[in-house]
């Protein structure tokens, strides 16, 4: 699954411009101390969501790329498109996985009285909200194979999609994803959750690097080879 499998020719609204304009010295550090001490690193917990978040875009990335260059599962399933189903078919199981074990280790951690406050519940919904919208429209908009690594397997689509959301954000798919963990995160006033958001969103953002590249490259010998032909 990725949110870069469909490059935007249109440039993105882009927020804050990427974060880069943000001024991180106005953050009010004695907050982010107090929630700090509400986070139980020795948890076995904790650290068991956070391998599941890393290692999920590792694992399809890995898989895809060595099906891209050897056509195995291709030839296993005997074709692509069994192939893909099969493997987005994990990829939803570890996803699954991946979100109840974040849960677990909300559940299992002290909640911060400082976001146990009914404005921070409001964004957290309004949050989870906008990051379905993202999910669900950019998963009808690239369709089930172009979701779920499709052009690694040979599954290429005809354009690049550039509507809704592809409009608004680049990797809607990721952000949307992120933020629904960030609202949950904010609903349970959950200090950990925060953490671990935090770790899905450097995850995502390591996966974007290859899977960029490596997608739009694909796409590119698809072009040489048509004019070739």
């Amino acid at each position: 699954m990725k949110g870069a499998d469909a490059s935007v020719r249109n440039p993105p609204l882009d927020c804050c411009g990427g974060l880069n304009n943000v001024d991180f010295t106005k953050v009010d550090a004695s907050a982010m101390a107090d929630a700090l001490q509400h986070i139980d690193l020795t948890d076995a917990r904790f650290w068991v969501a956070v391998a599941a978040i890393v290692f999920n875009p590792f694992f399809w990335n890995v898989v895809a790329r060595w099906e891209h260059r050897t056509r195995v599962l291709t030839r296993l399933f005997g074709g692509p498109y069994v192939a893909c189903y099969s493997l987005a078919f994990l990829i939803l199981l570890l996803n699954v996985y991946r979100s109840h074990s974040i849960t677990a280790a909300m559940k299992a951690q002290a909640r911060c009285e400082l976001l146990e406050a009914l404005p921070v519940f409001y964004v957290g919904s309004v949050l989870m909200a906008l990051g379905s919208i993202l999910v669900f429209s950019s998963f009808f908009a690239l369709g089930f194979t172009g979701t779920f690594l499709g052009d690694y397997f040979g599954i290429l689509m005809e354009e690049k999609v550039t509507g809704f959301p592809f409009n608004v954000t680049d990797n809607p798919m990721y952000w949307g994803s992120t933020a629904n963990y960030l609202g949950l995160a904010l609903i349970n006033a959950s200090p950990v959750g925060l953490v671990l958001t935090a770790v899905v969103a450097l995850s995502y953002q390591v996966a974007i690097m290859f899977e960029g590249p490596f997608t739009e490259e694909i796409y590119r010998q698809r072009m040489r080879c048509a004019k070739q032909g």
